[in-house]
This record gives structure tokens, sequence and C-alpha cells, in this order.
């Protein structure tokens, strides 16, 4: 029974279904969620710097789609081969983001899952133009950002922008990531810190000084954001 349940979910037609009612549910919870921002002007901040690297903690991705807000914010987000990321890649297309498939970051070791293959995607999609989003977490290591990141903005020489997007109502799981499925019918906030340049002659003291502050921005933008819904809290979570 365990398997047939199993060999059930990965079935395409069933990961095309969750990822419809995903997305539906999602652009609910946008809809009825009235939303901040800070700075009030982070799009007149943000879009001279286009295309740029959008970096957001794992386990708070799920209203990243909606930081889109024209047409002209052409935008491809990162996605694991893994099972569980083909209903993620079917809703973000379906909320008209673009996805490039393969692994986050595992400490340097691109070669993971289709890692290299990635990166030269996100590499060529800044090229062209794209903003490119992704959690900036190390996998299975919650809120420690990766080098992989950095490494993009000193390849690419486009910024990288940490950002934080929460709501005031939500419901957090106990796995690694602390993911947190967000709700309808309340409030949300937008945190953008500045942005991280990356030298294109970095050196490994450089990079890691940069890993380290980009570390720190994305938790004060997490710590920003739930302080402006009411619910400060919920940042140590």
């Amino acid at each position: 029974m365990k398997r047939l349940l199993r060999d059930l979910l990965r079935s395409s037609w069933v990961q095309r279904a969750l990822g419809v009612l995903a997305a539906e549910y999602l652009r609910l919870v946008w809809l009825t969620n009235r939303f901040s921002y800070e700075p009030a002007d982070v799009y007149e901040r943000v879009e001279p710097e286009m295309p740029a690297i959008f970096a957001f903690w794992h386990g708070q991705h799920f209203m990243t789609p909606f930081i889109k807000t024209k047409e002209s914010h052409r935008a491809k987000v990162l996605i694991s081969r893994h099972r569980d990321g083909e209903f993620n890649a079917i809703a973000a297309e379906r909320l008209g983001i673009g996805t490039i498939r393969g692994s986050g970051d595992h400490g340097g070791a691109f070669h993971r899952k289709g890692g290299v293959g990635a990166f030269r995607e996100m590499l060529q999609a800044l090229e062209d133009g794209w903003n490119v989003a992704t959690t900036a977490d190390v996998p299975k290591r919650a809120r420690v950002s990766g080098l992989g990141l950095i490494m993009l903005a000193r390849e690419s020489g486009r910024p990288i922008m940490p950002f934080a997007m929460v709501t005031s109502r939500f419901i957090r799981l106990k796995n690694w990531d602390s993911t947190t499925i967000n709700l309808p019918f309340g409030r949300g906030a937008v945190v953008g810190i500045e942005a991280v340049h990356v030298p294109p002659d970095a050196d490994a003291e450089t990079m890691e000084k940069l890993r380290l502050q980009v570390e720190s921005y994305l938790n004060e933008a997490t710590r920003r954001a739930y302080k402006a819904v009411g619910r400060p809290e919920a940042a140590l979570g």
C-alpha cells in the first residue's frame, strides 16, 4: 500500500494537479493578505539593478513568485530535481515564473544533482536579462548561506538582493527548514535589504565575508518582516 501511494504521488498527472492546486491556493493567499513594503520604494530602487539575483531563506519560499509585479520583471527560479520539486515547478510556472532544475549549494559541490548544469543555466539566464531567484541556504542547514550564491554573483557580475516575504497567519512545519505555509486573510510584508555586490576578482576571504553579509541581511530582513506583520517572535522559528 505504501509503495502504491508513493507511485501514485510520483505520477505526472498527480504532480500536475498538485502544482495547479498549490498555485491557485497561493494566489488566494496573495489576494487576501494586505502587503506592506520596506523600503516603500523598494521597486524603484531595485529595478535599475536588474537583472539581479534574488535570495531568500528556504522554508519561506512559497510567496516569492509574487515578488514579480510587472511583465517586465522576467524571472526564473532554481527548483530541485527531487520529486517534491516537480509540483513546485508546475506551480511556479503557472504563476508566471520560469524554472531552472538542479541542486542547491552543497558547500560548493556543484557536480551533485545536476548542480553544474543549473549553475550554467542561471548564468545564462542573467546574461539574457532574466532575474534569478534562489534559496540561499545550504541544503539541510537552515539559515546558513552557501558560497554558491556568492560564486554566481562573482561570475555573472550581477548583484544579490536579499529579501524576506512573510504573512502574519501561517502554519510552520517541524522539518529542517521550518517550512512556513502561508495562510489567507491576514497581513503580509516584503522587506528588502541593500544589494550585495561581489567583485569579479573576489578571493576566498572576500567571498566568505560577503557570504556572511548575505546571511546577516537575510536574518535582518526576516526579523523586520515579521515585526511589520505583528509577529516578531516568528522570526526565531
